[in-house]
């Protein structure tokens, strides 16, 4: 897309080990707009994070191989750039908030070292101009006396601290876009809640566009601009949030938002789980993978895989959904 601050266009990420090749994220485009949020949402192991490490190019090597597509950002196919430009543009123009703080923190440099060090490799700022940005940084994410804080280590924190501090740690060169991979799991809702809007708020503000790799479609629902919905490494709905929930056209998508508790449900109401197991990435089928799980499958769907193709246009951006019976899943989701 032209006018996108990142496109990801035919992105194919794979593993080799000794059961066979895992086709983590398979042939997946999806692209974010200048000060745009867009949501990443899936089971675990459908590809979301893979997805975002592969735009950083931190797959882990050399059982991980990026084998095609482009990245582009900012006019540059971000695969194809040398490892020194790479570590230019990490932290600087495109931050990542891992989902994992305490292994993503290296435990033997103080907060203060570690949030100091992109400040002065990326903006030039002196130690002590460093330090006072760095003190800013943690106040802005509600950790309290963040003076006295930057000194300690990071297992003198809690889980949910740690990941704050990934939070400020992102925030830190003010990027222009973040790739926040479940940025608030370690988090009480109270807190959950003021990271979010910090976030919103900053993406408002500045101009920050963000990828949110998510499970949660609460917060989806709330701060998403557009959703992709991932399954089994590759892309089978994107659209708008409000198009998205209000019509969803692929049986997963649907099987997703009624298995959320909702309040307007009547509270005797059962939740209805999507039953059956993620297939193995090593051994998709022809077809659809999502066939073993479906309620509206046919016999297309076991030979031939349905492509992303347009089920609506209401607004600016276009609803596709990659199956052969999206008009049967609108008809049941209108008749619930």
């Amino acid at each position: 897309m032209a006018d996108a601050l990142l496109d990801v266009r035919h992105l194919s990420t794979r593993f080799t080990t000794r059961e066979g090749v895992v086709r983590a994220v398979d042939d997946v485009s999806w692209d974010v707009k200048e000060g745009e949020t867009v949501a990443l949402v899936g089971e675990s192991g459908c590809g979301k994070s893979v997805s975002a490490l592969s735009i950083m190019r931190l797959v882990a090597q050399p059982a991980g191989q990026i084998v095609g597509g482009q990245a582009v950002f900012k006019g540059r196919d971000l695969l194809t750039l040398d490892e020194e430009a790479m570590r230019r543009v990490r932290g600087r123009e495109i931050a990542m908030i891992f989902q994992e703080p305490m292994t993503s923190l290296n435990p033997v440099l103080s907060i203060g070292r570690q949030l100091t060090e992109g400040l002065e490799i990326h903006l030039g700022k002196t130690p002590q101009q460093a330090r006072g940005r760095a003190a800013e940084l943690l106040g802005m994410v509600g950790i309290p006396d963040p003076e006295r804080r930057l000194p300690q280590y990071p297992h003198q924190f809690s889980g949910g601290m740690r990941q704050r501090m990934m939070i400020a740690m992102a925030l830190s060169c003010e990027p222009s876009l973040i790739l926040a991979d479940e940025p608030t799991t370690a988090l009480d809702v109270t807190i959950q809640a003021q990271i979010l809007e910090l976030m919103k708020d900053l993406s408002r503000r500045l101009g920050v566009a963000m990828l949110m790799i998510t499970h949660n479609l609460g917060v989806v629902a709330r701060y998403a601009d557009r959703v992709n919905v991932m399954y089994a490494g590759r892309i089978i709905e994107q659209g708008t949030a409000r198009e998205l929930y209000g019509n969803p056209r692929h049986p997963y998508t649907l099987g997703l938002l009624r298995s959320v508790p909702r309040l307007d449900e009547p509270r005797r109401s059962r939740l209805a789980p999507i039953d059956g197991q993620p297939p193995d990435l090593t051994r998709l089928p022809a077809g659809c993978a999502f066939l073993p799980r479906c309620a509206f499958r046919v016999d297309r769907c076991s030979v031939e895989r349905p492509p992303l193709v347009p089920v609506a246009h209401t607004g600016p951006e276009p609803h596709v959904s990659a199956c052969w019976e999206a008009e049967r899943v609108i008809a049941r989701q209108e008749t619930r």
